[in-house]
């Protein structure tokens, strides 16, 4: 007669008793880039991860075939953000529009997840100070290297819902030590939105805007009235790097221009033709 080991039973039913642990999944490719158009999204390089990118913005449409409709005035911007961990990254860049450097930090504070843990949202922090490198405009009075600093602050939340659409909000502070006149607020507050649509698994349609409160900005720029920035593109994945082709009424390629210093109308032809492209160094692919 046979008989089965008391040891061998006991682990045959703690086997069959075993639960499997529960699963957490995180959402992954809320947008396709770091950027949304020309502002952050909430996406951050993992660790390790080596990011460089490429901003190009031209004239405005309107401005004539003697300027070849905004492509002879061209500007500028090149950066790399790097990953210190997969929710902390760190960047420099440099604008060729006012000569403009940047510096940024950028933490991802929480994640979109389902399974056994669920959070509707991601939200991530961004902190950049610029810094302009251009010609004083009265070298005659008294400048102060602080004069050349601003500061923007922005919380960036985002959803993703199912595959095909990711939202994001962007409240966001821009100050600048330097203003035009005392009727301008140094600290500028402004509400953006954003959204991503995915037409296939390598293209996506985006649109932006920064919404910036009333009464905060009365001087012009260059004699034109500050506008509301808002930008509309595509993604396109091809083998590693990601191009973002968009119109805009906004010059600049960062939050410092696109809230308070976009002067751009839509109706009256004042858009700009740019594009992005980004390129990831030792980085995984996002699906």
């Amino acid at each position: 007669m046979a008989y089965i080991n008391s040891n061998a039973q006991d682990d045959l039913m703690s086997l069959l008793n075993e639960k499997e642990d529960p699963i957490v999944n995180y959402t992954n490719a809320t947008f396709k880039t770091t950027r949304l158009v020309s502002g952050n999204s909430v996406e951050t390089n993992a660790k390790g991860d080596l990011q460089f990118l490429i901003g190009h913005r031209f004239g405005r449409l309107n401005s004539g075939w003697r300027n070849l409709y905004g492509i002879d005035n061209g500007a500028m911007r090149f950066g790399f953000e790097y990953g210190l961990t997969d929710d902390l990254n760190i960047g420099i860049g440099r604008s060729s529009f006012q000569k403009t450097f940047d510096g940024t930090l950028k933490w991802r504070l929480l994640r979109q997840k389902y399974g056994a843990e669920n959070y509707p949202i991601t939200a991530t922090w961004v902190s950049t100070v610029y810094a302009l490198g251009n010609e004083w405009p009265d070298p005659e009075r008294e400048n102060l290297a602080s004069s050349r600093l601003s500061f923007n602050h922005s919380l960036l939340i985002a959803r993703k819902f199912g595959k095909f659409i990711s939202v994001q909000l962007m409240p966001t502070i821009v100050h600048r030590n330097l203003v035009e006149t005392v009727a301008d607020n140094n600290t500028v507050f402004a509400m953006g939105a954003g959204a991503s649509i995915r037409i296939t698994g390598s293209v996506r349609l985006n649109t932006e805007y920064h919404y910036i409160l009333p009464d905060q900005i009365n001087s012009t720029i260059g004699g034109e009235n500050v506008t509301n920035s808002l930008s509309i593109g595509i993604d396109l994945e091809t083998g590693g790097h990601v191009f973002q082709l968009h119109l805009t009424n906004s010059r600049g390629m960062t939050e410092k221009y696109l809230v308070g210093e976009t002067t751009g109308v839509w109706t009256e032809g004042d858009i700009h033709f740019g594009f992005n492209v980004s390129r990831v160094f030792g980085g995984k692919k996002s699906h």
